[in-house]
């Protein structure tokens, strides 16, 4: 039942020159050395790249699909109309400009493609370029989840259909909310945003409980007593019990959002 999947194995090898329309179809490179090399129309798919070092080359229309690059040394290496659809990336040192010409156009592909070097930039400590990624990442997710149950694209109707569409489209509305609260993790501007919408609603609340809602210094007075509404410092006593568990939920949501970004912005360094 198990047959041989024909992978060549290539070991300490080296290119010393350009290469154009070859093929290296299904093979295994163990410390491939390349340096200022050209490729140019080059078929790669479903490659392994193992410790190899292939510095300031360029490919060049080249094909990728469902290669992995492993514990790899590809900086100053420049990618140009090349083909990444599947392709993962391990603990491999490349520029980021990948990022920029190099996405698969389908946005799931995107999305899982930005996804693998997102978490390879971490494993290198490259917080700028896992915050580039992750920003690809998002925005294809956003895309693909939209196309899931709104696009007539025959993919997306043969794929999610009946439950599963309403699935997505529920994935949606979620992706859409803590997006615009706290952009899905990645944006402290807009859970500041968040923060001051909740603030406004306090002080409105406070006004129509208390003051004169066609005085605008009620208003003002209330919008400076709002942070310690929130912050649970007081709890006016014209305030339900219904109301005041209400802000404490929200403070501790808004809470454990603010720490989350926190972790997440020294866990890249």
């Amino acid at each position: 039942m198990l047959q041989n999947s024909g992978r060549i194995i290539e070991t300490d090898k080296r290119f010393s020159s350009n290469i154009e329309s070859e093929s290296f179809l299904n093979n295994l490179f163990v410390r491939l050395v390349a340096k200022k090399i050209q490729f140019t129309n080059v078929d790669f798919r479903y490659c392994i790249f193992d410790a190899c070092y292939l510095r300031n080359c360029t490919f060049d229309s080249c094909d990728f699909t469902g290669c992995k690059f492993v514990g790899s040394n590809l900086l100053g290496t420049n990618f140009s109309g090349c083909k990444f659809d599947y392709a993962t990336f391990e603990r491999t040192q490349l520029d980021d400009d990948i990022l920029d010409n190099s996405c698969p156009s389908s946005e799931n592909l995107k999305l899982k493609f930005a996804r693998s070097l997102r978490m390879n930039f971490q494993q290198q400590g490259n917080a700028q370029a896992a915050n580039k990624a992750i920003s690809i990442e998002l925005e294809a997710t956003e895309v693909h989840l939209k196309k899931a149950w709104a696009s007539k694209e025959s993919y997306y109707r043969k794929k999610y259909k009946g439950f599963k569409r309403l699935k997505t489209f529920i994935e949606w509305l979620e992706f859409r909310l803590l997006d615009l609260i706290w952009g899905n993790g990645e944006s402290t501007i807009k859970l500041i945003r968040a923060i001051i919408v909740i603030l406004i609603g306090i002080t409105v609340i406070d006004v129509f409980s208390t003051g004169n809602i066609n005085n605008i210094s009620d208003y003002i007075n209330s919008f400076i007593k709002s942070p310690q509404i929130l912050l649970g410092v007081l709890n006016p006593t014209y305030y339900s019990s219904a109301l005041l568990a209400f802000i404490l939920f929200l403070r501790l949501v808004m809470f454990g959002f603010f720490m989350s970004i926190i972790i997440k912005r020294f866990n890249r360094r």
